[in-house]
């Protein structure tokens, strides 16, 4: 809980009585390798910060996995749309090694939001995400392989640490013997 707590507290300073509903209401949940953590075509009814491991994030087009995204250690992960919509969720989230994680339920959090510190901090974190993200998309999209792979690298070196080559390759758009060409170029 620490790892958490720090998180949310470099966001947004606590008093006692929030950090003790957050102890409350964040569970620790554990996955084996493989196990799928959301599942598409189910509503996904929570949010999650990953104490240790690391999970992919992929959909399926034209019967082929294609990894979304890549998510490691002291990062929380959801999906979107399904979770903050309570919709349907169009992706999978699959834990490629043993991954240890606190999850908060969609009713904790509401119940959460009603604490201004909790509340600031959520707010915070969104803003911050959602930055990232159209920051990543503007310049990610117009990358050649190369670039992409060296981003993930000096950005955030463990997923390339990490993950599994097949993965890291689908998520840059290129097959596994590419990237080990662009990774033999680069060494």
């Amino acid at each position: 809980m620490t790892e958490l707590l720090n998180v949310i507290n470099s966001f947004q300073v606590l008093d006692l009585e929030t950090e003790q509903l957050i102890r409350e209401y964040f569970i620790e949940e554990r996955f084996k390798k493989n196990d799928v953590i959301i599942q598409e075509g189910k509503i996904c009814s929570k949010i999650y910060f990953i104490k240790s491991g690391l999970v992919r994030r992929f959909c399926l087009e034209d019967g082929e996995e294609v990894t979304k995204w890549i998510y490691t250690d002291n990062q929380f992960m959801t999906s979107l749309t399904s979770y903050f919509e309570q919709k349907i969720s169009f992706e999978n989230f699959q834990a490629s090694e043993e991954t240890i994680v606190y999850s908060l339920s969609y009713q904790d959090e509401l119940t959460l939001l009603e604490y201004p510190l909790f509340s600031k901090f959520h707010i915070k974190l969104l803003r911050l995400y959602l930055s990232r993200l159209n920051e990543f998309h503007h310049f990610y999209t117009s990358m050649s392989a190369q670039e992409k792979y060296l981003y993930l690298l000096n950005s955030l070196p463990q997923i390339v640490l990490k993950a599994k080559l097949k993965d890291v390759a689908s998520l840059l758009g290129v097959s596994p013997e590419t990237l080990s060409r662009i990774r033999a170029q680069i060494n």
